[in-house]
């Protein structure tokens, strides 16, 4: 496969490029916005604007972000490719449509990017601005297939779908960002959308589609193995592995257009041996009693209010689930326990809610080297009724540690002190992943 090497020149075109970053990421799990979810210490966002700042074809950077994320715009205004922000809307359309309208007056070429192919590497950036500057109006960066892919019904029969038909592998390709438009071209497509259905427009999976319904031609180019797009927790694995990749000398891995790979003896790499991601497991337990009726305590468990029950003993605010989320997390990376880092000796700690020590205690995971893949929960006691709050417990907890959380509850069958209600207990388990130095 040939290498893209950076020209030296760059174009005298003004290009702009979009990173559109105003996802849900409800597919990754993490409950938080997916350009927030972080990669070896960094948001994925961070990952996308650093392989910007490598390219020299870009005059202009535009991120959308979802309305009022303060920690994404944080972020991005630090950044050195000093993008300027702007807020995203319902749709993807709607976000792009947004990145438009901030273009500067003399772009001529707009690239448009999803943060979420956050390793993308600046010289495919490069190879799509160039590319337009030779006079393409649209340009995509592609993969050749290499999956037998099947057409299937759009309805099911009875339980199944069934399959319509094979389409040759050798005409399909797998599209990636950025896709670079002369910008007046993309403008105007998308204002010549705006009265259409929502049937019609709701075919629209890219930009590059919206031109092609107009009638406009598409021109491909060879895209990057490593731009994948994240978007479920197995992605963030494999970009993991990417990273830790160590890489080889431009002269082992460069090959020429007329070269035939498989024909060519094979080079002897000089590298290391990639490492190995070896997760870690840890367990945390914390038990908490309910407070004497006589001392004013709330109810906090797992990061919720529950004012109808009365709350639980302790130095912070008894939050048993999120203390027991600490503790496996703090057990996985090997850095003490709860006690070690809130104790009774720490009186900033007293009377702090789960929330804030869940937040600290995944801060100072990630501080010693680690990614949190998942914590699980599970909650013992007979109060609070906990099953109808499960999922929104989920997403504050989850957003509190930038990573997946869940909870599950359950009884002691009227047994102890938590069949009693005298008091509740939460197990939890945690896997952490060493983050490549």
């Amino acid at each position: 496969m040939k290498e893209y090497v950076r020209s030296s020149n760059k174009s005298l075109r003004h290009t702009a490029v979009i990173v559109v970053a105003a996802g849900a990421g409800t597919r990754l799990g993490y409950g938080i916005p997916k350009a927030l979810v972080q990669l070896n210490g960094r948001s994925l966002l961070e990952h996308a604007l650093d392989n910007i700042a490598e390219s020299s074809n870009i005059d202009q950077v535009i991120v959308v972000l979802p309305p009022d994320d303060t920690e994404l715009t944080r972020r991005c205004k630090a950044h050195r490719v000093n993008p300027h922000i702007v807020d995203g809307g319902a749709t993807r359309n709607d976000s792009v449509q947004a990145g438009l309208s901030c273009l500067a007056p003399q772009t001529q070429a707009v690239l448009i990017h999803d943060a979420a192919r956050c390793l993308t590497p600046g010289t495919v950036f490069d190879a799509v601005a160039q590319t337009l500057a030779s006079g393409a109006k649209a340009v995509i960066p592609v993969l050749p297939v290499i999956d037998t892919i099947k057409s299937v019904a759009r309805e099911p029969i009875g339980d199944y779908f069934y399959v319509n038909g094979t389409p040759a592998r050798e005409s399909l390709r797998a599209v990636q960002t950025p896709q670079g438009f002369h910008a007046p071209t993309l403008i105007s497509a998308h204002e010549q959308a705006t009265g259409w259905d929502a049937e019609r427009a709701g075919r629209i999976t890219d930009d590059a589609m919206l031109l092609e319904m107009l009638g406009e031609r598409v021109t491909t180019i060879r895209g990057c193995d490593e731009a994948l797009k994240i978007t479920t927790p197995m992605d963030l694995i494999i970009a993991q592995a990417i990273l830790a990749q160590t890489p080889m000398s431009q002269s082992e891995t460069e090959t020429t257009e007329h070269e035939d790979f498989m024909s060519q003896p094979q080079k002897q790499s000089n590298t290391a041996a990639s490492p190995v991601l070896i997760p870690r497991i840890g367990i945390g337990i914390d038990i908490h009693a309910v407070a004497d009726r006589s001392e004013p305590r709330e109810m906090w468990l797992a990061g919720l209010h529950f004012p109808e029950d009365h709350g639980l003993s302790g130095h912070s605010d008894g939050d048993a689930v999120a203390h027991a989320a600490c503790d496996a997390l703090f057990s996985a990376a090997g850095i003490g326990d709860l006690g070690t880092h809130f104790g009774t000796d720490r009186p900033e700690y007293a009377g702090a809610s789960g929330i804030t020590l869940l937040a600290e205690a995944a801060r100072l995971v990630r501080a010693a080297g680690f990614e949190i893949g998942n914590v699980a929960v599970q909650f013992v006691g007979r109060r609070p009724k906990f099953a109808a709050r499960r999922l929104e417990a989920d997403a504050v907890l989850s957003k509190a540690a930038g990573a997946p959380i869940t909870v599950t509850a359950t009884t002691s069958d009227g047994l102890g002190y938590e069949g009693t209600g005298d008091g509740v207990t939460a197990y939890a388990t945690a896997l952490v992943y060493s983050v490549a130095k």
